[in-house]
This record gives C-alpha cells, structure tokens and sequence, in this order.
C-alpha cells in the first residue's frame, strides 16, 4: 500500500489507473471507515483513501485543532483491508492560497445539522470536489451515518455532471446500537454508556411509524422530549423524505429520521431510514 502526501505525486501515480473508488475520510479510522473500504475494493479495481482533517467544514468554536490527527495508526488498519493507495496532503498542498471559490449547494444544506454547522456542508463539498478533481474516481463511497452529507454529495455529483458514481454504505455500529465516530472517544464512561440512547429513541420513532402512527410532528416532539429528559442538549429531531430531505408527507413512503444532539460535550448524530413501502435499507 502506498502513502502519498503530495498531488503532483498522486496525479503521477494514478495517471492511466482505471476503476478507482475513493473513500474520503479525516482519518481517526475506526471499523465504520474500513466497512467503507471493504466496499469500494467490491466496487472498484483501485482503492483510494484519502485522509485530510479539513478546515473548510469546522465552525469556529469547533474541534479543528483537537481532531485526531493519527495517520501511522490509520495507515497499519488500512493495510489489511483493501486500500491501495493513501492520499494524505497538507493543508498548504490542499490550500496554497485562501479558498475562496466554494461549491454552492442547494437551500437543504441550510437545515437539520447546516442550521447549527453553517458553511459545514459547503466546506465538506469544496473539499470532495477538489478530491474528485485530483483523483479522478469512478466511485466513491459515504457511509450513511451522515445522511444530509450523503444525500447532498449525490446532488453534487448528479447537477453537476461529474462522473462519479455515489455509494452510500449502510451506518456500522457498536453491540449497544450507538453508530460508530471518531467523536465517540471525547464521551466519557459514563456518557458512552447513555450515549446508546440516541439509536433507542430512533428505533422507538420508527417503530411507531411502523405501527401507523401518522402524527409524524407528535412523534419528533416526542423524540426530543426524551432526549432532554435525560439531560441531552438536543438539536433537531426530524422525519424527512428519503428522496429529497424535505419534510414529509403523509403519502411519503420511504422515510428518514434523523437526529443531532450534544452529550457532555460531544455532539452526536445518527438517523434510520424507514420503509413504508416493503423496501428495506
């Protein structure tokens, strides 16, 4: 497996390359992130990763400067499983002048997590794009833990004509339910054990809607009640479209719920998708 930090020296590498699936990722890897890989090696002929912890989507107030940053630990769980090739530029090869051209992305990455991230989405765009640019992929994979990402990458992709296919990979988990993140380690013991929480209350909406319920705005008011009953600072709850994120209908059959939400102080996000139509994730 090869480590590159440069993009000179990756277009050079990869110039006559076909079949590449690109994961991006900030790095920090856990399991999630190597379901990912496993995934594109079955989609593609050449696996590239690429791990930048990138500036463009932190706010401010948030955690840029403590991200992990542990490239030789990512690199040794990446060996066994399928990457060829790790990407991994600084920033000043990734930014050598202040970006100032962004990708302007649809009113959607203004609501749910772009209310409380503002320019999260575009900054996370910008940098995706850059890494199409540079390594030309066929493929590229995003976990669905991330949904509004998810669902806007694919816009991205789709409006803008890149010829890139989109694969989204479905959200790992720990035994107790709670999605596996690079942020799960800020929780403390006791928190990590609470954290669990967030994916029960998912469930429990979803079952609910399962079993007819048809009050859709009842039962996110109902979700975060029992978040900030057991001390959460909750952001959103919200059931949405699958197809465009937009606030559903009762004649929507294929449905997201999703939720933010800080424990301690560490932000959490997790969704389910719900099938009304015998579909199934």
């Amino acid at each position: 497996m090869l480590v590159i930090h440069t993009i000179a020296d990756i277009r050079m590498r990869l110039r006559g390359v076909n079949g590449i699936a690109l994961v991006p990722t900030m790095g920090n890897l856990h399991h999630g992130h190597l379901d990912l890989v496993r995934i594109a090696r079955q989609r593609g002929q050449f696996v590239v990763v690429s791990i930048f912890v990138n500036p463009l989507q932190f706010g401010i107030n948030e955690d840029f400067f403590k991200y992990p940053r542990t490239l030789d630990q990512d690199c040794k769980l990446l060996e066994g499983c399928g990457a060829d090739l790790v990407f991994a530029p600084s920033e000043s090869d990734m930014y050598p002048q202040p970006q100032q051209v962004k990708v302007a992305l649809p009113p959607i990455a203004n609501e749910l997590c772009g209310t409380f991230r503002p320019g999260h989405f575009s900054g996370a765009a910008t940098i995706v794009l850059k890494l199409f640019n540079i390594i030309q992929p066929e493929i590229a994979v995003f976990g669905k833990k991330d949904y509004q990402q998810y669902y806007l990458m694919r816009q991205m992709s789709e409006q803008l004509n890149l010829p890139v296919k989109i694969v989204g990979a479905e959200t790992v988990r720990a035994p107790d339910g709670l999605a596996l993140s690079s942020r799960n380690q800020y929780l403390k013991d006791e928190e990590r054990t609470e954290a669990a929480f967030l994916y029960q209350m998912l469930t429990g909406v979803r079952q609910a809607i399962l079993n007819g319920e048809k009050d859709l705005g009842w039962l996110q008011g109902q979700g975060l009640d029992a978040l900030v009953s057991r001390g959460w600072r909750a952001e959103y709850v919200e059931i949405r479209s699958q197809g465009n994120l937009e606030k559903s209908r009762m004649e929507e059959k294929n449905l997201v719920i999703l939720a933010a939400a800080w424990l301690g102080k560490t932000r959490l996000i997790d969704n389910l998708e719900v099938f009304l139509d015998g579909g199934s994730a």
